[in-house]
């Protein structure tokens, strides 16, 4: 990369890393806080997947236009709807103003991330595609294997509302950063001359996008169960403090953060498929084990485990997904789509989970997301893979 290709790569990073932070922080408390306050499992699932509904909705239309126009408006635009989305959760009064609250945090996100992962694809060079992308992951995993352990200390010392404030202050230094340091939407134009987006029915019927967007449902239905669920699991159960899980969750968020980079590295070296492959495996072992778990050490070492497999595919599977935005020349409408798979699957794990939860007990939601992964994962393996 050049040197202003290097000032977006950074720019961009920090920035997310900023914003995920803060996230981080209050989503480990917010699962805690609703059962404090009578809430059932489906209204704790319905908190964490009103997100994900309102930015599976809305990534579509962001991204296409991301194709069409330019990327920095969305990024700044969602950036400082985050700050004001930390206010809101300040004077939110119960548990149906949470699920508003969340429900208008998921329109801004579907601004930021993909389109900030397709300026990355528009800037990234062929064979570098799983070490770019696997390093910028690392923003995101760091914020948010650090945001948990920093939101127990708060939930510990101070109240929610700091846990809230934390958020605004960082989403709105992300802000900054990117309105001050990324090029104008004018010189961005001029660097990437970019030609009309394929069409909806030309990425939709594409079967290698279609199993990489089924992979990564999958992986985040488990990591959507586990953030809503592994907290009440281990509180309830165990009966663990919220510093504790808190470090559970961070433990899986550090380490699959802390393998994207070197992942991504060994991705462009080898089968990227077969990584997945491994990856995905292991995720589904991970989650299966946390069923027959018997206290903190069984979770701990599961979400470890958990991290790894995911350190392991996220790379592997975003860096396969460039070369398809860059194959179809459609980079924005491909990782709109890619976290529509994301959104779609954080939504159908929390709301699944909590309905499985309030039926048949936590323990069984664990069942079924290791089932879900480990045949997702298979499927992944039988079908062609196009390299760039």
């Amino acid at each position: 990369m050049n040197a202003q290709q290097n000032r977006i790569f950074y720019t961009l990073f920090f920035s997310v890393f900023c914003a995920v932070l803060g996230v981080g922080i209050v989503i480990p408390l917010l699962p805690v806080y609703a059962k404090q306050i009578g809430s059932s499992g489906l209204q704790i699932g319905l908190i964490f997947g009103a997100f994900s509904i309102s930015r599976t909705l809305m990534l579509p239309f962001f991204g296409r236009r991301s194709d069409a126009t330019a990327r920095k408006p969305f990024i700044v635009f969602g950036l400082l709807c985050y700050a004001f989305v930390s206010v809101a959760f300040v004077y939110s009064t119960g548990v149906h103003s949470l699920i508003i609250i969340r429900f208008v945090q998921g329109i801004a996100s579907a601004m930021i991330l993909p389109v900030a992962q397709a300026y990355l694809g528009d800037i990234t060079l062929s064979g570098t595609e799983g070490r770019t992308m696997g390093l910028f992951n690392l923003s995101m995993f760091s914020g948010l294997s650090l945001g948990p352990l920093a939101g127990g200390m708060i939930s510990q010392h101070f109240d929610m509302d700091t846990a809230y404030f934390c958020m605004g202050v960082l989403s709105a230094a992300g802000f900054l950063m990117c309105l001050l340091l990324l090029p104008s939407s004018r010189q961005e134009r001029q660097m990437h001359q970019r030609k009309p987006p394929a069409a909806w029915g030309l990425l939709l019927a594409d079967r290698e996008l279609n199993t990489l967007m089924l992979l990564r449902f999958a992986h985040t239905s488990c990591i959507g169960m586990l953030w809503g669920f592994l907290p009440v699991y281990a509180g309830s159960v165990f009966g663990l403090s919220p510093m504790a899980t808190g470090t559970l969750v961070t433990m899986s968020v550090l380490v699959s953060g802390l393998l994207n980079w070197p992942m991504g590295v060994l991705s462009d070296r080898m089968s990227k498929k077969v990584l997945g492959i491994l990856g995905g495996m292991i995720v589904a072992v991970s989650v299966a084990s946390m069923v027959r778990a018997g206290g903190f050490w069984d979770l701990f070492w599961a979400s470890a485990g958990f991290g790894i497999g995911g350190g392991m595919l996220t790379p592997a599977v975003m860096g396969m997904a460039v070369g398809c935005g860059s194959r179809m020349e459609s980079m924005g409408s491909v990782m709109a789509l890619m976290t529509v798979g994301h959104s779609t699957g954080m939504m159908v794990g929390s709301v699944s989970a909590g309905w499985i939860m309030d039926r048949w007990g936590i323990t069984a939601a664990f069942g079924v997301m290791a089932v879900l992964m480990t045949a997702c994962t298979l499927w992944f393996g039988l079908n062609p893979y196009k390299p760039r």
